[in-house]
């Protein structure tokens, strides 16, 4: 019995009720993505994508011993407004010490994952999941992402992984824990603030339809896990791996000499590529998030129709 202590915004609890598409969102992004205003501005934003695609977006946050559901747009301002500092970023090994201490939590991929199956969710919109980083045959700094993937099903949309990762070998652990990694519309996996990596794509599809159909698919076959779906970043806000490569490599090369590990190695380097490239990798993440909850609408809406 699941008696997880879910709170439910009213436009959540009524989409669910009756049936209608809803899209989760992290709340990460919103609390260590970037500074206020511009991180409440970017989520409202996402989720009105969500609604003019014919889907309803579900925040997900804790907050005071709950999982929050959907935020209002009071809670999403509070939230917004809260010092990073005093924010727990949670993964499957917190969610449950933040609940149980009635700390603020912002959701992971995993955590997030975790609540939207909990809450009945199906998809779950984001920006680019985590991996394998690089040097992890030394550090075995891999993410608690790829795990979730392959335990919880909910399909997930994002830009492939991110960049600054060793992405072969994120690839690879995908495969080995039977992950489906679906390139959307192209032959060749995205990664993420480029459109293409070089490497080849274990599955293409090429419309919301056949994803939603793939994942009942798993269902129906008694399939353990989600799907990620890896969508590309539009033209418009792509920054080519020709482009960023180096960036990403003498951000890293920084946070080796500085020796920044474990939890802190992922926002040191988004921080080190953000002022390297002189703002440009926030305005192109920004870019295919909204891309992202676009197509994971689309794939929600068509997850309710008829099989």
């Amino acid at each position: 019995m699941n008696d997880a202590p879910l709170l439910f915004s009213p436009e959540v609890a009524d989409a669910l009720g009756a049936g209608r598409p809803v899209v989760a969102l992290e709340s990460t992004i919103i609390t260590h993505g970037m500074p206020y205003p511009q991180n409440l501005d970017m989520a409202r934003e996402v989720e009105q994508v969500i609604r003019t695609a014919g889907a309803v977006p579900a925040t997900i946050a804790v907050m005071g011993h709950q999982i929050h559901v959907g935020l209002t747009d009071d809670s999403l301002e509070q939230l917004a407004q809260t010092p990073a500092g005093e924010v727990m970023k949670l993964s499957r090994a917190d969610l449950a010490v933040c609940l149980a201490n009635g700390r603020t939590g912002a959701t992971t991929v995993a955590a997030t994952m975790i609540c939207a199956h909990l809450a009945g969710i199906r998809v779950f919109a984001t920006g680019g999941i985590g991996g394998v980083h690089r040097g992890a045959e030394h550090s075995f700094d891999i993410s608690a992402d790829l795990h979730e993937l392959a335990q919880t099903p909910v399909t997930v949309v994002a830009a492939g992984a991110k960049a600054i990762l060793d992405l072969p070998k994120t690839w690879e652990v995908l495969e080995t824990l039977g992950v489906p990694v679906i390139a959307y519309g192209q032959d060749e996996l995205p990664a993420f603030w480029s459109r293409n990596s070089g490497i080849p794509a274990p599955l293409r599809m090429d419309s919301p339809g056949q994803i939603a159909t793939a994942a009942r698919m798993r269902a129906r076959l008694g399939l353990a896990g989600g799907q990620l779906v890896a969508n590309p970043i539009p033209p418009n806000h792509e920054i080519t791996q020709s482009e960023i490569l180096p960036v990403i490599l003498k951000a890293l090369d920084e946070a080796e000499t500085q020796g920044i590990a474990t939890k802190s190695v992922t926002p040191f380097l988004l921080q080190r590529v953000f002022e390297l490239t002189e703002g440009k990798s926030l305005a192109s993440n920004i870019g295919l998030v909204m891309n992202n909850a676009r197509l994971a609408a689309e794939i929600a809406v068509e997850m309710t129709k008829p099989a």
